[in-house]
């Protein structure tokens, strides 16, 4: 991370963004002003965010966010940005459970006012964990925190998924059901496999990643489980605490209708990422946190559910993070940022530990 260059995060042109949205919310709003327009030095790759303040008397709020689905001549992360998809799920989670997410405002489906679809939300104040430089890494806010604060903070955390799971209910949230007639999980990764032919289409193929969804294979879960809504890209870097409460769950892009364990998966996972990753820079990183038997076990007494078939879903986890990366990793050589390697499984930043737990070595270390 210390040498290689940061990807591009947006092609866009701020100030034409803002010309832009300002003439798009005088319509919604005669009158209004878009002030303040950025583009947070933290965005993501994907769908993209600017903060802005309206000023109007009768503005529904003051700070807002606006999601921005990614430019299409772009390279972009996933094959499709569904935005009104993305605002039905934060308007569900908001209507039939008690956990955070940001107010939202307004939905624009035609691509013609900033280019491509988008949404407006208020914008939650608070701190988020960071991933540049991560927050395993010492000097983060919460590198610095106490024991028992970080401890407030993954009990917190949880709680929140155990809620999101236990109160939407599943009918509900057909909507984000992956195509198929299969049960949820199989859908959830056939849906995968298309995306991974999509990133290697006319590329290098990854030999790793393969062998992952060989290695799924022989550890499919006799009992998938129901489906649940999940939030998809459930960790603690999409969202914002109030010290160290959870006041709004971000990012829904990757909301599906799967099993409960996709979750959880995936929290324990990407935490680990960021964990591994400072202890390779000869640091101690954050190891008591979110650590997998603690959650799974704060997660079975939070709802009566003892979570299963682990090692498949945090290797499903890493597998899901490991085809993204792998397109990032072509989206800089696209950009001429980087040159493709001999071996693309080293464009994987955890091609190591990818590797370690299609052996099956990677939770006894």
């Amino acid at each position: 991370m210390a040498t290689a260059p940061r990807p591009r995060t947006t092609t866009r042109d701020p100030e034409d963004l803002a010309r832009r949205l300002t003439a798009w919310l005088d319509v919604r709003l005669p009158g209004a002003k878009a002030t303040g327009v950025t583009v947070p030095a933290s965005n993501g790759m994907s769908s993209e965010t600017l903060l802005f303040d309206i000023e109007h008397p009768e503005a529904p709020c003051r700070a807002c966010a606006l999601r921005l689905a990614a430019d299409p001549r772009a390279y972009t992360v996933f094959p499709e940005y569904d935005m009104a998809r993305q605002y039905r799920t934060l308007r569900l989670v908001a209507e039939r459970t008690d956990v955070p997410v940001p107010r939202v405002l307004w939905l624009e489906e035609d691509p013609a006012p900033l280019g491509a679809p988008f949404f407006v939300m208020e914008r939650v104040a608070g701190r988020v964990p960071p991933d540049v430089m991560p927050y395993t890494y010492e000097g983060s806010w919460l590198q610095r925190a106490g024991d028992a604060e970080r401890e407030h903070l993954e009990a917190a955390t949880v709680g929140l998924l155990a809620r999101l799971h236990d109160q939407v209910p599943a009918a509900e949230a057909d909507f984000l059901a992956a195509p198929g007639t299969a049960d949820a999980l199989r859908r959830h990764v056939t849906a995968q496999r298309a995306y991974y032919s999509w990133v290697t289409d006319g590329l290098p193929r990854s030999p790793l990643i393969e062998a992952a969804f060989d290695r799924l294979e022989e550890l499919w879960p006799r009992e998938p489980g129901e489906p649940v809504l999940t939030w998809g890209d459930a960790r603690i870097g999409n969202i914002v605490y109030a010290g160290f409460d959870p006041v709004a769950v971000l990012d829904w892009e990757m909301a599906a209708l799967a099993p409960r364990e996709v979750d959880l998966g995936w929290t324990v996972y990407l935490h680990r990422f960021f964990h591994d990753l400072a202890v390779a820079s000869g640091q101690r990183g954050l190891p008591d946190l979110l650590r997998r038997d603690r959650v799974e076990a704060r997660y079975a007494r939070l709802t009566g559910h003892t979570p299963r078939d682990m090692d498949f879903h945090t290797l499903y986890a890493a597998l899901r993070h490991a085809i993204v990366m792998l397109r990032v990793a072509y989206r800089q050589a696209y950009f001429g940022e980087i040159a493709v390697p001999a071996d693309p499984d080293t464009l994987i930043l955890h091609h190591g530990s990818l590797r370690a737990m299609v052996q099956g070595t990677y939770w006894v270390r």
